[in-house]
């Protein structure tokens, strides 16, 4: 047999084992042959809707299935059956039925963050973890690195004034290196540069189709993974011998009543820094231009926070934040509640169903992904009036329940939003109390990949207020 029609035969049959498992065997994955499949399409073999879904608006790509499917429908993302759902009654359902739906990503997700992170386990272990990680992100530990968050702050602010900048990527570098304090302490100074490369490559690969050969964004970003690991190993070992005990994050997962392995550890913390980067930095971005298209909103936010300024100084305080001032900060508060929903960061979440599940009278098939989609939740005119429109004074009056849910729902919500929502806080209040700033290019675009961000990262000039 000629080596050609070897080739030609050896190519339409791994064709044939690729369509097979990853386009028609999903729809015989269960025994329920008495309930019918959400409606929807699956897209192409593999490919499924991924780039449709990952390249446009998502209000967009969202609203065309909803048009036509329904509330609740079926697709094929990232090399996944998936069942999508945008109602606040499901949403619920599905995020606090940890019995019916673990939390899960898809497998090259999985390996790139490491299989042992909490975002993909449940029960005693996923507790422990939680536990952890909260004793370091809660308000009674965070309330003191204020001084510290703050004065990364002023440096970053500082570092921009007077240029040009891409807002994005200097909120990247802000928050991950506030990421880095909570997480390793005064121990990250020695490795935040080669960090941030590595996460720099990670990030690209993200989102991208998982073909492991040399060359390609997911190949890259596994690199990228094994050194980030590798600097990990470093800094344990190197407590270890100084026998030291640290109050961050690491600290807390290396206590031996933790109970966890140095793989373990590894995979939680490339999970946390990962988690807790570019989200943040997305909401500022978002912030800085609703604050500069709303003049009236920006102006309240600055007299807010001028005013902690005059109350501290009157009263002879000592300069600098603290806790009880970020207590003070209304205002501002709900800016960062009207952002999460209007830019709706995270546009859905990933769970998996662990058996057969019947819901409005469709199957769910286990081994599915489910999609609660936040941003159609958080959009919709039944839940909040004009919805496209940028209104902060509309949390002066608690949502309806389940129609908010920036951060998820139920155990696996997002442990780090006290964090979060601080070193925002701090932020602002250095941006709006000494700096102004303009829009430089496009102002209304947007780009989509994974997250929505504002056109080319929202390029500024910041100068210094006279």
């Amino acid at each position: 047999m000629e080596l050609s029609t070897m080739l030609f035969i050896f190519a339409s049959l791994l064709f044939i084992i690729v369509l097979f498992r990853t386009f028609i065997k999903p729809y015989y994955v269960s025994k329920r042959k008495d309930l019918p499949l959400p409606p929807g399409s699956m897209g192409w073999p593999y490919i499924g809707e991924t780039f449709q879904m990952y390249s446009q608006d998502p209000n967009i790509f969202f609203a065309d299935k909803i048009k036509r499917y329904g509330s609740m429908f079926k697709s094929h993302i990232l090399g996944c059956p998936c069942v999508m759902i945008s109602s606040p009654e499901a949403a619920r359902f599905v995020l606090n039925k940890a019995q019916l739906f673990k939390p899960t990503f898809p497998a090259s997700k999985e390996r790139m963050l490491g299989k042992q992170a909490i975002f993909f386990h449940q029960g005693e272990y996923h507790a422990n973890l939680r536990r952890l990680v909260l004793r370091t992100v809660m308000p009674e530990a965070i309330k003191n690195i204020i001084t510290d968050i703050e004065s990364i702050a002023r440096d970053s602010l500082a570092s921009w004034q007077g240029r040009s900048i891409t807002t994005f990527l200097e909120m990247k570098t802000f928050t991950f290196n506030v990421a880095l304090l909570s997480i390793f302490g005064k121990d990250e100074v020695h490795y935040r540069e080669d960090l941030k490369r590595c996460y720099y490559t990670l990030e690209k690969g993200y989102n991208s189709m998982p073909i492991n050969l040399p060359g390609t964004l997911f190949n890259k970003a596994m690199k990228a993974r094994k050194e980030i690991a590798e600097m990990v190993e470093e800094i344990i070992v190197n407590r270890r011998e100084k026998k030291k005990e640290h109050k961050d994050l690491l600290g807390s997962f290396m206590e031996e009543k933790a109970g966890l392995t140095d793989e373990q550890i590894t995979d939680n913390i490339i999970g946390v820094i990962f988690a807790a980067r570019d989200t943040t930095a997305t909401v500022l971005t978002w912030i800085v231009k609703y604050l500069g298209e709303n003049p009236t909103v920006l102006q309240a936010v600055t007299e807010e926070q001028e005013a902690i300024l005059k109350r501290k100084e009157e009263s002879g305080e000592e300069k600098g934040l603290n806790w009880e001032d970020t207590k003070k900060m209304p205002i501002t508060s709900r800016v960062i509640q009207e952002t999460l929903r209007v830019a709706s960061i995270l546009s859905f979440t990933f769970r998996e169903a662990v058996e057969d599940v019947e819901y409005q009278g469709y199957l769910i098939p286990k081994g599915w992904k489910v999609l609660p989609l936040f941003r159609n939740i958080h959009h919709s005119p039944d839940n909040f009036k004009e919805p496209e429109k940028f209104d902060p004074s509309r949390f002066e009056v608690a949502p309806k329940a389940n129609t908010f849910m920036p951060f998820g729902s139920g155990i696996h919500m997002c442990p780090g939003n006290e964090l979060a929502k601080l070193e925002i806080l701090v932020l602002l209040h250095h941006l709006t109390t000494k700096y102004r700033w303009s829009v430089l290019g496009a102002k209304n675009g947007i780009q989509y990949g994974p997250f929505a961000l504002p056109q080319n990262g929202l390029p500024i000039t910041l100068y210094p207020k006279k």
